[in-house]
């Protein structure tokens, strides 16, 4: 019988631009020992360290946002994940203190997420390339709207997919009236307050008219800070398009709207409209940053990403696992029957109504 031996080696980081990654040693009784590049899974997976993915010079930082945003841990029983807020200042971090950083690839795929976790992330986003002067080059992959949008407007050029869904750059505040659902099974609130809105947005009963307009100027005001925001960064922005703008390869025409009034749009409306620079590829906004960074220097960069040690990453595209279960299927699915947590201002493409419990919302 033949004996298989695992050690478990971790390779500390070389001083310098050549970095190692974590290794799985495996050595069978009587023949060659053989190496897996594949990172040790640990409960206790450590600081998020450079991981290359794609081999050649200058280095390039590939910083990736998938998935909901929200201020929130997106852990617990049968849960992969964390609190992506955190996790995205520890990784401009981590490419602050890599001296071989030339420029920073932020990869997006988000429907956007909590109103103020965007703006925390994006401020992160700007400090960070106020510190470093690493240029940053945003490339939106299958969606990236609301708040996702938001965050890739700070970045100083934007690359959209030829398929990307982008926009919906509004606020929504999603509340349910559960009170004839609530007197079906014989719930009868019986509330102490005070203060005469106290209870504002609660589900036992229906909004005033009163508290509907004060919900309504406080996600007005929202959304008007994240146009001025986006203003700022890309003074070129289309406030409402004058005439149609007749795609003339695909034979669609695209309607006068608003451009902050909530819709989504494609990659070709949304560069009509100044929210972004080019249509293309993930290769392409890697080149982009890569001349943005070394002008002058190799077609093909090398591209690191940042990951804990139990969280591999083999190529561009890798995506770390954000899977929170807790709930899943334990409970009915109905909107809003979930109080645990409080609403929470987003600004999303949102139309599942209860997308906001995948992050414990």
């Amino acid at each position: 019988m033949r004996v298989i031996l695992l050690t478990l080696l971790t390779v500390p980081l070389a001083i310098g631009c050549n970095n190692e990654r974590f290794q799985l040693k495996t050595r069978v009784a009587g023949n060659v020992e053989t190496r897996l590049d594949t990172p040790p899974v640990s409960p206790s997976a450590g600081h998020v360290k450079p991981v290359l993915v794609q081999g050649g010079a200058p280095r390039i930082a590939l910083v990736d946002v998938d998935g909901l945003i929200l201020n929130t841990p997106f852990v617990g029983p049968l849960s992969v994940g964390e609190n992506p807020v955190a996790l995205f200042r520890e990784k401009l971090e981590a490419v602050a203190c890599d001296p071989c950083a030339k420029a920073v690839v932020l990869r997006i795929n988000s429907p956007g997420g909590g109103v103020a976790a965007c703006i925390a992330m994006r401020h992160d986003l700007e400090q960070f390339k106020a510190r470093t002067r690493l240029p940053v080059v945003a490339c939106l992959m299958d969606t990236a709207t609301g708040g996702a949008y938001y965050l890739a407007s700070a970045a100083d050029h934007i690359v959209a997919g030829p398929a990307t869904v982008t926009g919906g750059l509004g606020v929504v505040l999603n509340l349910f009236n559960l009170q004839d659902l609530m007197g079906m099974v014989n719930v009868r609130p019986q509330l102490i307050k005070s203060g005469e809105r106290t209870d504002i947005g609660t589900s036992a009963r229906r909004l005033t008219d009163g508290e509907r307009e004060l919900l309504q100027a406080m996600a007005d005001e929202f959304r008007d800070r994240l146009a001025a925001d986006i203003r700022r960064s890309r003074p070129g922005v289309v406030e409402r398009l004058e005439t149609p703008f007749e795609g003339s390869m695909f034979g669609w025409n695209l309607d006068r709207g608003r451009t902050f009034d909530g819709r989504i749009l494609t990659a070709e409306q949304a560069k009509a409209r100044n929210l972004v620079d080019a249509v293309g590829s993930l290769d392409d906004a890697i080149s982009v940053a890569a001349q943005m960074g070394c002008p002058g220097g190799p077609a093909r960069p090398g591209v690191v990403m940042y990951r804990r040690t139990n969280d591999p990453a083999r190529s561009v595209y890798a995506v770390t696992a954000n899977i929170p279960l807790q709930g899943a299927g334990l409970f009915p699915s109905v909107p809003g029957i979930d109080r645990a947590k409080l609403p929470t201002f987003l600004s999303v493409w949102q139309p599942e109504l209860t997308m906001e419990r995948l992050g414990g919302k």
